[in-house]
């Protein structure tokens, strides 16, 4: 477990966690192109973990509960197949004000903008009207992958 992001994860705000991704990117070597496109996806799923988090409503994308959020959670759902399924759970538990397609029943909810997830989805050509539909090119999958080892080294 990467235990300096997990302590982020916990402690600290989307505002701090993205400073400290963008300073320790500043601070590395990895090409411009890698720089301009790490914050955004990070972003795109802090916007609605945290708001899980502070809801005491995590859950991984199988659907079953988890307690605390840590960067194993995150880099779970940071795949780009759990990240649009997870815009999909949370636009429909929106919709329904109650959080669907997971083991919580009965649970207070309160409705996660998902504006920002939404936008960066559809920017990388991630269908958000049909769920079904694994539309996005096999390279922006590997994208996210790149991303999502990168992070990993950053936050070690």
């Amino acid at each position: 477990m990467n235990d300096n992001f997990t302590k982020l994860l916990q402690n600290s705000s989307q505002k701090e966690i993205l400073e400290v991704l963008e300073d320790k990117l500043k601070k590395s070597e990895e090409p411009e192109f890698w720089k301009e496109k790490i914050l955004p996806f990070t972003e795109s799923i802090l916007c609605v973990l945290l708001p899980l988090k502070e809801q005491n409503l995590l859950f991984n994308p199988e659907g079953e509960i988890v307690n605390t959020i840590d960067s194993e959670l995150f880099y779970r759902w940071s795949d780009l197949v759990c990240l649009k399924t997870l815009a999909f759970i949370i636009q429909e538990s929106n919709e329904k004000n109650t959080l669907v397609r997971t083991d919580y029943k009965s649970v207070d909810y309160k409705v996660i903008n998902l504006e920002k997830l939404g936008v960066y989805l559809s920017s990388n050509r991630v269908n958000i009207i049909d769920e079904d539909s694994l539309d996005f090119p096999l390279s922006v999958y590997n994208l996210h992958q790149g991303m999502v080892t990168i992070i990993k080294n950053l936050l070690k």
